[in-house]
C-alpha cells in the first residue's frame, strides 16, 4: 500500500519459508533491549485490523482485550502505526493518562514501547515491549534507533515474503519453559528437593500460565491439596477458594511489574494464609505461611484493604465503557459516575466541575446532603489557590489523605468541613485538554497506594472522554431549545370571545429539535389559528418550519380565505424545492358567527368538545400534504363554536406511537378532553399532555393548541 494505512497485499498473517520469523526477530528484539515481554501484530483485512500474531514473556490472556486491534483505537501498538512513529510510555501514571483503557486493565507499574513494522510504503503491522516498572530511564537514543533498526529488518523480510506470495501465518506464543528436566536427575537438583520438603513453609512454583511446576509438601498441607495433585494443575483450579480475581490480580501484578507482591487469603472454614510472589521472566516462586495477627474465627477479616486496582476486572471496564459510551448529557455522566464508578472505589461523594468564564462551575454531584458544601464551589474564580483549581489548570491530580493534610497544604484557603475526611481530584482531559475535574470524597481518611491512583487516574481518563460528548451535546441541546423558542410564539394573542392554550413538547432523542409548529394569528374582527407538523427533527425541518409559519401569517394578514391560505402555501413549498413535506390544520375563527371555517393538508383531525361535555372527531375533508402536488385542493369544513365549546388541535406526537392503534389513541385523548374540559384551559392543557411529558423517551415532537369559545361580555 501506498498511503502507509491499509493492509499489504498479500502478506495474510505469518512464517516464511517455515522459519518463525516473527518470534525470532521478537526474540532477538527482548534479549538485545533486556524486555520481559513483548508481541508482534500483523495488519490485515479491510477496513484493516492489527491482530495479534505472537506473544513472548506473558501469557496471551494478559492481551485479552486487544487481540484486534482497530486503527483508530487508543492504543499504543495503533497509534504507532497511525502515526507511524515510536510510542513510548515510561509508566504507570503516563500511562493512566494517554491510555485510560489500557491502565485500567492492567494498572501495574511497567514500562512500554510501541513501534510499526513498515518499509517506506508498507505498513505491515506493529511491535510492542515492555519493561518492569523498576526501570525509571527513557529509552536512549541508541536503544531507539537500535528498535526501529530492528522493526525496520522484519519489515524487509516481510515484505519479500509478500513478493514471493508467501504466507505469514501467526506463531506460538514464547513463553520460558521448566529447566528442571535436564537437571532432575543430579545430586544438587535432588538435594534442592529435600531441602525444600524440610522447610516449615509452604514454597511452590508457577510458570507463566500460573501452573504449578513443583510444590513441597508443606504447600500441599497449607492450601488441603496434596502436593502430587497440585503439579501441571492451575493453582486457582486446584484449590477452588484461591480462584478469586483479587488472588489472581496480584500474580498478575507480579508478572507484569516484575515486583513481589503479596495477598492474605482465607482458607476455609477460618484459617488465614499469607502468600507472598517472587517474579522472574520464566515464572513466579510463591512462599505459603499462615498469616500472623489474623484471628482464625471465620468472621475475622484480614488486616489488609482490598484497592480498587484489585477489583476493577475487565468485564467491569468494558460494561463501563460501553454505559459510558451511552451517556448522551452531563447528567447521565454524573449519574453513572455515582452508580458505577464511585461504589467501585469506595467513595461515598462526588462533585464534577467544569469552567466558564474563568471560573469553576459545579455541573452535578452526589451524596453532600447539605448544598451549602457544593454551591461554594460554583463561581469560585480559577486564581483561587484550591485543590479543584489547581487540578483543572494543571492537569494533575491531587489526593488529600486527610483533614489535616488539607488544610497543610492550603493554609490560606478557609476551607468549610464538608464531612468528608479524605479527596481524590481528579482532572478530567480529552484530545489534550481539560474539560473538568472530579472530586470523589471519602468518609474516612484514605491512603491512595500508587497502584490506586493510576486506576482512579486512568477512570477519570475514561470519564473525561464521555464528559467532552456530553458537553457539546448539551450545547447543542440549548442551542436547539433557544432556536425552537424563537420560532415558536413567545405568548398567544388575546382574542375577544375565545380562551387560548398552547403546549410544546420536544422530542427526546437527537438534537430535541422538530418541524411541529402553531400559531394565533390575530386578523381584524376575526382570528386565524394554526398546527402544522413538518417531517423531520433537525434544523433542516425546523428552519422550513419557521418559513412556512411566517408566510402563513402572510397570507392570512392579506385577507386570504383559508383554502386560498393552504394553496398559497403548498405553493410556496414547491417552490423552495424542498423534499420534506408539512401537514397541516388552518381554521378561520368568527367570533361574530360563533363558527370556524377549516382546511386540512393530511393532518390529524381536532377534537371538538360541546358544551355538554359530549367529544367528536371532526371528520374535515382536506387534501394532501403540503409540498407534494402543485395543484392541489383544500376544501373547507364549516364548524358551529357554541358559547363552552372547546377545539384541540394538536400533531400526530399526542397519539401516534410505535406499537400503538391511532383509533384507540385517539379515542383515549377524546375521553380524557370529555372528563377534563371544565378545567382551566391551561390546566387541561397540562392534563392532556402529563403522560407524555412524563415519559422518559419520545420519539416524536408534540404541539397542543386549544381554543374554548365564552360568552360574549
Amino acid at each position: 500500500m501506498s498511503d502507509g494505512n491499509s493492509p499489504a497485499q498479500p502478506p495474510a498473517p505469518g512464517n516464511t519459508v517455515g522459519r518463525p520469523v516473527l518470534s525470532l526477530a521478537l526474540a532477538s528484539m527482548m534479549e538485545d533491549s533486556h524486555a520481559h515481554a513483548g508481541a508482534v501484530y500483523l495488519l490485515s483485512g479491510d477496513p484493516p485490523v492489527l491482530e495479534l500474531a505472537v506473544m513472548a514473556g506473558l501469557p496471551r490472556t494478559f492481551a485479552a482485550p486487544w487481540e484486534r486491534v482497530v486503527l483508530n483505537s487508543n492504543v499504543p501498538v495503533a497509534d504507532a502505526v497511525r502515526e507511524r512513529r515510536l510510542v513510548w510510555v515510561g509508566g504507570e501514571e503516563e500511562m493512566a493518562r494517554r491510555y485510560p483503557r489500557v491502565a485500567v486493565v492492567l494498572p501495574y507499574p511497567f514500562a512500554l514501547v510501541a513501534l510499526p513494522v513498515a518499509t517506506g510504503s508498507t505498513v505491515f503491522g506493529a511491535i510492542f515491549l515492555t519493561w518492569p516498572g523498576t526501570r525509571s530511564q527513557e529509552l536512549s537514543e541508541r536503544e531507539r534507533e537500535h528498535l526501529v533498526s530492528a522493526c525496520g529488518r522484519l519489515a524487509v523480510r516481510l515484505e519479500r515474503a509478500a513478493e514471493a506470495q508467501v504466507p505469514v501465518h501467526a506463531e506460538p506464543d514464547l513463553l520460558a519453559a521448566p529447566t528442571l528436566g535436564g537437571v532432575a536427575g543430579t545430586l544438587g537438583a535432588l538435594e534442592a528437593v529435600r531441602m525444600a520438603a524440610r522447610l516449615p513453609y509452604g514454597l511452590c512454583s508457577l510458570d507463566l500460565h500460573a501452573k504449578v511446576g513443583f510444590a513441597n509438601a508443606a504447600a500441599g498441607e497449607l492450601l488441603g491439596v496434596p502436593a502430587s495433585r497440585l503439579l501441571g494443575t492451575h493453582l486457582w483450579t486446584s484449590v477452588p477458594w484461591l480462584n478469586d480475581p483479587v488472588y489472581e490480580d496480584r500474580y498478575r501484578a507480579a508478572l507484569l511489574s516484575q515486583q513481589t507482591t503479596s495477598f492474605v487469603a482465607l482458607r476455609p472454614p477460618g484459617e488465614w494464609l499469607s502468600f507472598r510472589l517472587y517474579p522472574s521472566r520464566n515464572g513466579l516462586s510463591v512462599r505459603i505461611t499462615r498469616a500472623r495477627g489474623v484471628s482464625r474465627s471465620a468472621g475475622t477479616a484480614p488486616p489488609v484493604r482490598e484497592t480498587p486496582s484489585r477489583l476493577v476486572t475487565i468485564s467491569q471496564v468494558v460494561s463501563l465503557t460501553g454505559a459510558l459510551s451511552e451517556a448522551v448529557g452531563v447528567r447521565d455522566v454524573v449519574e453513572l459516575i455515582a452508580d458505577e464508578i464511585a461504589p467501585t472505589v469506595g467513595s461515598q461523594a462526588l462533585v464534577v466541575l467544569g469552567s466558564r468564564a474563568g471560573r469553576l462551575h459545579v455541573l452535578g454531584h452526589r451524596g453532600y446532603p447539605d448544598p451549602y458544601t457544593v454551591e461554594q464551589f460554583e463561581g469560585m474564580p480559577l486564581t483561587e489557590r484550591t485543590p479543584g483549581t489547581q487540578v483543572l489548570k494543571s492537569g494533575v491530580p491531587a489526593f488529600i489523605e486527610s483533614w489535616d493534610q488539607l488544610q497543610r497544604l492550603y493554609p490560606a484557603r478557609r476551607t468549610t468541613p464538608d464531612g468528608y475526611a479524605a479527596w481524590a481530584f481528579l482532572p478530567l482531559i480529552a484530545s489534550g485538554r481539560s474539560v473538568g475535574t472530579c472530586v470523589l470524597a471519602y468518609a474516612e481518611p484514605h491512603s491512595f497506594p500508587t497502584e490506586e491512583r493510576a486506576v482512579l487516574t486512568s477512570l477519570a481518563g475514561l470519564v473525561a472522554q464521555a464528559l467532552d460528548r456530553a458537553l457539546l451535546y448539551d450545547a447543542k441541546h440549548r442551542l436547539a431549545h433557544g432556536l425552537q423558542e424563537a420560532l415558536l410564539p413567545r405568548s398567544l394573542p388575546a382574542l375577544p370571545g375565545m380562551e387560548t392554550a398552547a403546549r410544546y413538547l420536544p422530542a427526546t432523542r437527537g438534537m430535541d429539535i422538530g418541524g411541529d409548529f402553531y400559531d394565533l394569528v390575530p386578523a381584524g374582527g376575526t382570528a386565524a389559528a394554526v398546527i402544522g407538523d413538518v417531517q423531520g427533527h433537525n434544523v433542516t425541518a425546523a428552519g422550513l418550519m419557521g418559513q412556512v409559519r411566517t408566510a402563513v401569517r402572510a397570507y392570512t394578514a392579506v385577507g386570504q380565505p383559508p383554502e386560498e391560505v393552504m394553496r398559497s402555501t403548498n405553493r410556496l413549498l414547491i417552490d423552495f424545492g424542498t423534499e420534506l413535506f408539512v401537514s397541516c390544520l388552518y381554521l378561520r375563527l368568527d367570533p361574530d358567527e360563533r363558527c370556524a371555517v377549516m382546511a386540512r393538508a393530511g393532518h390529524p383531525p381536532p377534537l371538538l368538545r360541546r358544551p355538554d361535555g359530549r367529544v367528536r372527531v371532526l371528520d374535515l375533508a382536506g387534501g394532501p400534504l403540503l409540498g407534494i402536488d402543485a395543484a392541489a385542493g383544500y376544501p373547507t369544513t364549516r364548524v358551529g363554536l357554541p358559547p363552552g365549546s372547546l377545539l384541540a388541535l394538536y400533531t400526530d406526537g399526542l397519539v401516534e406511537s410505535p406499537g400503538a392503534d391511532f383509533e384507540e389513541a385517539l379515542a383515549d385523548l377524546g375521553r380524557r378532553l370529555g372528563e377534563a374540559g371544565d378545567l382551566p384551559l391551561d390546566e387541561l392543557a397540562d392534563a392532556l399532555v402529563r403522560h407524555e411529558a412524563d415519559a422518559e423517551e419520545r420519539l416524536d415532537d408534540i404541539a397542543l393548541l386549544l381554543l374554548r369559545a365564552r360568552e360574549s361580555s
